[in-house]
């Protein structure tokens, strides 16, 4: 069980002797108040909300042992049924958790995350915002096990906030995206940069994904050569990942010890997840794609000449690119064959919390940047899919 931070382990009864440390098990711990005390915390001026709180004993020496703390909030001081976002009907929901974790005995509340969950779970219009609401807050205390989950629950003690909420406009969920990692991927590196070590997943065209969560399935299509990869919702976390059971076709979800995904023959594949089911699928593609030695990006910033992208991978069949780049307002741009017009790819953005994305339409409009800036596109010369991440 992944209990502790690597300094250090428990001993066997056989080894046990007074001086080894035990497990016990925690009741409860105790938050402070928080660092406002009572003052009235207007949320659409505020950043974020300072809270601290002790750590619980895990072991009879309180050995480090590490759990992740979640902050709950409950508008009416109760804590019976919690907010779920995955149900339709969230009636008698008294209580949310924020998306936020943390792993050590303090957080900075975001004032918007904590505003709109406000509006998610009472359902306010913008003519029914209260101009005060006092909260209840506690923290859960939960340890991890080696597949990621969650047991030993424990809470806090509740402290109040005085709150001033505002309305939020709620607009639908992006969809949820996961990333590619190994040594089939990108660089080889199971590094975390994007587009350098880890790819992101796409959306699929005119699917319809979950308006509170954005889960359904997502997409990528490219070479794969059987050296192993899997999929982290985080590139800079392994908390949620996929990978291989007993053998190739067969998957899982958060289990530690899973197996790198080797595909069975090197050849053009489609990986397809479902994050809604929890279904992975990964299928060898019919299709001989044209491999280009160079791709580049062109636009009114160049004069529409060439500015070349770096290939994601350069040790074996590379399909996707990626480069940085800073753009004007009203800026026009598109996506080349180095060299050559006779691939392109344009269209119409679709806007998302990181930057826009845009499915590539062969000699289709040019992409028109709303926000100037500067951004990570990447682009996949298959499916012709183009996401631009503002840094």
């Amino acid at each position: 069980m992944l209990l502790l931070a690597g300094a250090f382990a428990f001993t066997s009864c056989s080894d046990d002797n007074d001086s080894n440390p035990t497990l016990v098990k925690p009741t409860s711990f105790t938050i402070n108040s928080p660092a406002v005390g009572e003052a009235l915390v207007d949320l659409s001026a505020s950043s974020g909300i300072e809270l601290t709180w002790s750590q619980p004993q895990y072991t009879n020496f309180n050995a480090p042992v590490i759990p992740t703390y979640t902050v709950q909030v409950s508008p009416s001081g109760t804590f019976n049924q919690a907010y779920d976002e995955n149900l339709e009907d969230n009636t008698g929901a008294d209580f949310f958790s924020l998306p936020e974790t943390y792993s050590t005995g303090q957080a900075t509340i975001n004032a918007e995350s904590l505003d709109k969950a406000l509006v998610q779970l009472l359902g306010w219009s913008e003519s029914s915002v209260p101009e005060e609401l006092p909260l209840s807050i506690r923290v859960k205390a939960a340890v991890q096990d080696a597949g990621f989950n969650e047991y030993g629950e424990i809470y806090s003690n509740v402290v109040s906030l005085k709150t001033m909420p505002y309305y939020i406009e709620l607009s639908n969920a992006d969809p949820e995206i996961w990333y590619l990692i190994g040594a089939d991927i990108a660089d080889g590196s199971w590094g975390e940069a994007v587009g350098q070590a880890v790819i992101p997943m796409q959306p699929i065209s005119g699917y319809e994904y979950d308006k509170k969560t954005g889960r359904g399935e997502i997409t990528w299509t490219g070479y794969l050569g059987g050296k192993g990869f899997k999929l982290k919702k985080v590139p800079t976390s392994w908390d949620e990942q996929w990978g291989q059971g007993a053998s190739f076709g067969t998957y899982v979800k958060n289990d530690g010890g899973s197996s790198d995904i080797k595909v069975p023959e090197p050849g053009i594949y489609t990986i397809t997840l479902n994050t809604q089911a929890d279904e992975l699928k990964v299928e060898l593609s019919e299709s001989i794609p044209d491999v280009f030695s160079g791709m580049a990006i062109s636009g009114s910033f160049n004069d529409w000449g060439d500015t070349e992208m770096t290939p994601c991978s350069t040790g074996w069949e590379n399909h996707d690119w990626f480069i940085e780049a800073t753009l004007d307002t009203d800026a026009e741009i598109k996506i080349k064959q180095a060299g050559s017009w006779d691939y392109n790819r344009g269209g119409t953005f679709v806007n998302y919390s990181e930057g826009m994305y845009a499915f590539g339409v062969a000699n289709g409009d040019n992409l028109k940047i709303a926000e100037g800036g500067k951004y990570l596109i990447l682009f996949n010369d298959i499916t012709g899919f183009i996401r631009f991440i503002k840094k």
